[in-house]
């Protein structure tokens, strides 16, 4: 998944993210941690249309086709140009992880079993050049996220709707998909293979966006894909690197409750160094003062030289999003074929000195469960293997003894090379010293992030101790749980994230009984549920929960930060 920028399951698992974080209430705005949603002052401090935002980034905003973008919530930069059946409700903390309409007047009507969710858009809808969007627009748009030279996207709708597995784009196939019927040009109905109470999530990614057949210029697309948001693409550089944005014209914010498309222009800027981009938001001099950054947070020694400028530190935003940072066992490897030994090692870790190895406690949270500390995921306190703050070495020792290994055991842990505070050295070798002191001898293999990622994700070769991260595609349990522990989905030739390549029937089978819910709440508590009683097997081992800290500059007002993303939403920020 992508550091929250971006979310995504594929980027997760490749460690960037983050993208696209943990969870708790996020905070509002950089100025108080326990505001309220944006800024909501009279005179010079309201919000206000007007003026040009920068946006400073390390990643270039690539692939911007609609179809190509792996995004949950509709993305951040991408939701100021692609409009989808739903999106995120941009509101700060907890509230923001609901789905709420965007094109569709609600969240999705689906039948009594779930298999089938039929939409209808609202009036009014048009695209930058002021033509009628119809649901056959949005058809397009996701039958053409199927074509091979369009890849990229989120996988769910190969899985999901019927035909969708053997379906290969409307450019081999222009009669396109019988699943995706549309009766009339405001309706749209799915046709699923089975039950996903989930689905209004998944109407969020940006593969919901409508395309007007007659625009489509394939892989080309993406240099003017055609606006159905607040803004239009008037320059694309490089690939993303440099984007230009100005106001599209033909949208009505009547027709859209959620962007409130303060700034007239909005300049992104990629490839930059992320300590460059921290030093002039923090400098703010010219446009900078009028500057964000969606995918670089403040590290340790930043943070430090903030905390004595309390101007400075006024303009930090907080935001935690559903991610966990964990140990990995792969069973099938000797010893950790052993409860007994995988216990052992969850009472010996020292999560102080894990937390301290990510960033400190203004970085990172110590965590106990799978599942992020969010109400959206269902999130169950629980903690087994109770280690305290600094680990417990006795009974890690005890539980060798009784595993057969009473003068202990030496193991490898498989690590990134990367300097990401993760799955890097840093982590592990916190890992390796708590380990010690329960006779557990750890011998560190770091790989360079392709072949660390290789080798974690491949069912012949994964090592039976490892680093892991996972962030969820929306904020709920089945995208957290299911990748990791639905038997399955072990891919045998690909990249498997079932680390445990755990097959139980009735794990598999709960996880069905769960997506045939639509009431989310109640699918929520089974989730957390599910999570607790798979924690007794001691398959993994949580370590913390990241968070993130952004700065903003200094002109820059109405700051938005959800626990869906956990960073500042640029549809609601104004720079006047």
């Amino acid at each position: 998944m992508r550091q929250p920028s971006v979310i995504s399951r594929r980027v997760a698992a490749a460690a960037v993210s983050v993208v696209l974080a943990s969870g708790a209430a996020a905070c509002a705005g950089p100025e108080d941690a326990g505001a309220k949603s944006g800024t909501s002052g009279k005179g010079s401090d309201a919000p206000q249309k007007g003026g040009t935002l920068t946006v400073l980034n390390a990643e270039g905003q690539t692939d911007f086709d609609p179809a190509r973008l792996y995004t949950s919530g509709g993305g951040n930069v991408p939701s100021l140009v692609f409009r989808t059946l739903t999106t995120r409700n941009r509101e700060a903390g907890a509230a923001g992880t609901q789905v709420v309409p965007d094109l569709a007047t609600d969240t999705g009507r689906p039948n009594k079993d779930a298999t089938e969710w039929t939409y209808t858009l609202k009036d009014g809808l048009k695209f930058e050049d002021g033509t009628p969007i119809t649901s056959a627009d949005v058809k397009y748009g996701i039958e053409r996220s199927f074509a091979a030279e369009l890849s990229g996207g989120a996988p769910y709708l190969r899985d999901w709707l019927v035909g969708g597995d053997t379906y290969q784009g409307p450019y081999k196939d222009p009669e396109g998909l019988a699943s995706i019927v549309t009766p009339d040009p405001k309706t749209i109905v799915f046709k699923l293979r089975k039950p996903e109470g989930e689905f209004p999530f998944v109407a969020t990614q940006t593969q919901f966006a409508p395309v007007p057949k007659a625009k489509d210029k394939g892989a080309k697309y993406e240099e003017h894909p055609v606006s159905s948001g607040p803004y239009k693409v008037v320059r694309n550089e490089n690939d993303g690197e440099r984007l230009v944005l100005e106001r599209n014209e033909h949208w009505d914010p009547e027709t859209d409750e959620e962007r409130k498309a303060y700034p007239d222009r909005i300049d992104v800027r990629s490839g930059l160094d992320e300590a460059v981009i921290n030093q002039r938001l923090a400098t703010s001099s010219g446009a900078d003062a009028a500057a964000v950054t969606t995918d670089t947070n403040l590290g340790p020694a930043e943070l430090a030289q903030i905390g004595s400028d309390k101007a400075l530190a006024a303009r930090v935003g907080t935001g935690r999003f559903g991610f966990t940072n964990y140990i990995a066992f792969n069973p099938k490897v000797k010893p950790f074929d052993n409860p007994k030994v995988r216990q052992a090692i969850s009472y010996a870790v020292n999560r102080t000195s894990v937390v301290n190895a990510a960033g400190g406690s203004a970085l990172a949270e110590p965590a106990t469960t799978f599942l992020p500390e969010q109400e959206a995921f269902g999130f169950t306190p629980y903690d087994h293997f109770p280690a305290g703050k600094t680990g417990n070495p006795e009974k890690a020792r005890q539980l060798l003894k009784e595993a057969g290994f009473p003068n202990g055991l030496t193991v490898t842990l498989l690590h990134s090379t990367a300097q990401n505070r993760t799955t890097s050295p840093e982590i592990a070798t916190a890992v390796q010293e708590a380990l010690g002191k329960a006779g557990i001898t750890v011998e560190l293999d770091g790989q360079e992030p392709n072949s660390f990622n290789e080798k974690r994700w491949s069912v012949k070769d994964a090592p039976g101790f490892f680093l892991s991260r996972w962030g969820a595609d929306w904020p709920a349990g089945g995208p957290f749980l299911a990748p990791i522990f639905d038997g399955r989905q072990i891919v045998t030739n690909g990249s498997n994230y079932n680390h445990a390549q755990l097959n139980d029937p009735a794990v598999n089978k709960e996880i069905d009984e769960i997506n045939k819910l639509t009431d989310l709440k109640a699918a929520a508590a089974r989730w957390g549920a599910l999570d607790k009683k798979i924690g007794e097997q001691a398959l993994d081992v949580p370590l913390f929960h990241p968070v993130y800290k952004r700065l903003v500059g200094k002109d820059v007002k109405n700051v938005v930060i959800s626990d869906w993303t956990g960073v500042l939403d640029v549809s609601q920020v104004a720079v006047k």
